[in-house]
């Protein structure tokens, strides 16, 4: 999948949680809510993905009103539905519901000029399981260094 540019990648969601699965999803999204992420105003700190009644919503996300925007602007805690096709809504009912997974966006990026959000199935993290990340990365950082002294 080509993606023309990335908007906000959500880091957070992959130090608070293990991403099993991901998923493309379009929004019904306002005319002052596309400009302010076009401007990068979006904040997905506490926002997750609820499936209700067969359909995807956005919830918590907030996105800033839009500075050049009228009275018409926007409610920036609104709930946002997400497109995404029957069979995929279905399976993520079924392993949010059987398997006790959450639903995050991950990252959002212009495709085709279109704003999409990337969904994942994610299971929480432990805590010993953020430390060991953590050590993980730091060990990979200095070897990295290191190599990059002996090269010199």
């Amino acid at each position: 999948m080509p993606i023309d540019k990335e908007i906000l990648a959500n880091r957070q969601a992959f130090h608070e949680f293990h991403i099993l699965d991901r998923y493309e999803a379009g929004a019904v999204l306002v005319g002052t809510e596309v400009k302010s992420i076009m401007a990068g105003r979006i904040q997905l700190k506490d926002s997750y993905v609820s499936v209700k009644d067969g359909e995807v919503w956005l919830l918590n996300a907030h996105i800033s009103p839009y500075s050049h925007g009228n009275r018409q602007n926007h409610e920036p805690l609104r709930s946002r539905k997400l497109l995404l096709h029957r069979k995929e809504i279905e399976k993520l009912e079924r392993e949010t519901t059987i398997k006790g997974m959450t639903l995050v966006v991950t990252s959002i990026y212009w495709k085709n000029g279109r704003i999409k959000f990337e969904i994942g199935v994610a299971k929480g993290k432990k805590l010993y399981d953020k430390r060991e990340t953590e050590m993980r990365k730091t060990i990979d950082r200095e070897t990295r260094q290191q190599l990059k002294e002996k090269a010199r």
